[in-house]
């Protein structure tokens, strides 16, 4: 496997494959800006949400007006974070293979079986785990998962801020919610589903180290950069394009064409 020795330049050796590897493109740019968006705009909502919640700043002077601020860059962060998920959602129908939806959502006998083989190897009932180019069943589903939080999360917040402005617009979209579910449960979901976030980025921190430093495959830099670095013979039997035909019998195989446009030689 290729061992990283960094370097400077256009000729960096960490921007090069190994013999036997290739460089492939795994996230396009829609993917990055919007996971960088995200994590940023989580970090801002929980700083200033949990002001909201529980000020931990004493103001200080007649002109001091710090929960106005803090409430400013919520909102602001609100509507980016709101962004870089409709992005991202847009880009689940026309992305590369392995940022699609259905490598969230398994949809195919063999995706779920891989599932089952990737929980085996986390639960050291496996010795070696199933290789994926892009994410394992298993972190999709988890990806999934986290998605629909931040749906929620987004609906909570836009529930919320109606309260306050009164628009008709958002009363009209989300303000029959209020009816069903009491407004402080709402105000307890949109809160605690912060803490749900952060459990996630704690692991999400953990395991990308984890794999990076055991694959070798350049995963920490690919989600600035885009590339990762793999076998070839990973790339020729992927299997993100074997899921998708659950009965196939053999591994299709990518194609000189398909293999060319996300190889660098």
């Amino acid at each position: 496997m290729k061992k990283t020795q960094r370097t400077a330049g256009t000729d960096a050796s960490w921007k090069n494959p190994v013999p036997g590897q290739v460089r492939v493109y795994v996230w396009e740019w829609p993917v990055r800006f919007s996971h960088w968006v995200m994590v940023i705009t989580i970090i801002s909502l929980s700083i200033t949400g949990y002001y909201m919640h529980a000020p931990y700043v004493v103001a200080r002077g007649r002109t001091a007006y710090v929960m106005g601020t803090m409430r400013f860059i919520h909102l602001v962060s609100g509507f980016a974070f709101m962004a870089a998920i409709l992005i991202r959602m847009y880009w689940f129908l026309f992305a590369n293979r392995w940022s699609r939806w259905n490598q969230y959502i398994p949809t195919t006998r063999k995706r779920l079986a891989n599932l089952v083989a990737v929980g085996k190897y986390y639960a050291f009932m496996a010795w070696s785990p199933v290789r994926y180019i892009g994410h394992n069943p298993m972190a999709g589903a988890a990806y999934a998962v986290v998605y629909a939080m931040a749906l929620v999360e987004i609906l909570t917040g836009l529930v919320l801020f109606s309260q306050i402005v009164g628009s008709r617009v958002l009363l009209f979209l989300v303000g029959w919610i209020p009816r069903f579910i009491d407004i402080q449960w709402i105000r307890e979901i949109h809160f605690f589903i912060m803490f749900g976030f952060w459990m996630f980025f704690i692991h999400h921190i953990y395991t990308a180290i984890l794999v990076s430093v055991e694959e070798e495959n350049g995963l920490m830099d690919s989600i600035f950069s885009g590339y990762k670095f793999v076998p070839k013979a990973e790339l020729l039997r992927d299997p993100a394009v074997e899921e998708m035909r659950p009965d196939g019998e053999a591994a299709p195989v990518t194609s000189d064409l398909e293999q060319e446009k996300h190889t660098v030689a």
